[in-house]
């Protein structure tokens, strides 16, 4: 399941990344917001904690930069979220990072782009291996610093 949220920064972007959802045959479920002035740390929590839920969850987070909804997110034991840049970033954050949210900037980004560093970043597995050692010291820290 693939859960999405925004501030009112990222509304127009959701709505065509919805789009690219349906039309692709994923399972979604859109938490916010509908366009509304809302603040970007409370959708966050929202969608993260549906993330969270299942290992197979992902998520999709937009606010006008991407930055401030990325921040919010990493802040939750178990997240790691990634701004989805482009398609190699959106590539690498799955493949190496195992990310499980990823952000994008709705005032900053093109759509073009942005779909399509959300379709490598859906069908991007974890590589495991070395870079499983790495996310398990994240973990580790998040535990350490009680994040």
């Amino acid at each position: 399941m693939i859960y999405i949220g925004c501030d009112h920064g990222g509304y127009e972007m959701k709505l065509a990344l919805i789009g690219y959802l349906k039309e692709n045959g994923f399972e979604y479920e859109d938490l916010g917001c509908g366009g509304e002035p809302v603040d970007y740390p409370d959708i966050a929590e929202k969608v993260c904690a549906k993330v969270l839920a299942s290992p197979e969850n992902k998520g999709i987070l937009i606010c006008g930069t991407g930055i401030g909804i990325s921040i919010a997110a990493n802040k939750i034991k178990g997240i790691r979220a990634a701004i989805g840049y482009d398609w190699y970033s959106a590539k690498y954050t799955r493949l190496h990072n195992d990310a499980n949210v990823i952000c994008f900037g709705g005032r900053t980004m093109g759509i073009g782009s942005v779909t399509e560093s959300l379709d490598v970043f859906l069908h991007t597995d974890f590589m495991g291996g070395r870079h499983k050692t790495r996310i398990d010291k994240i973990s580790a820290l998040e535990e350490k610093n009680n994040v």
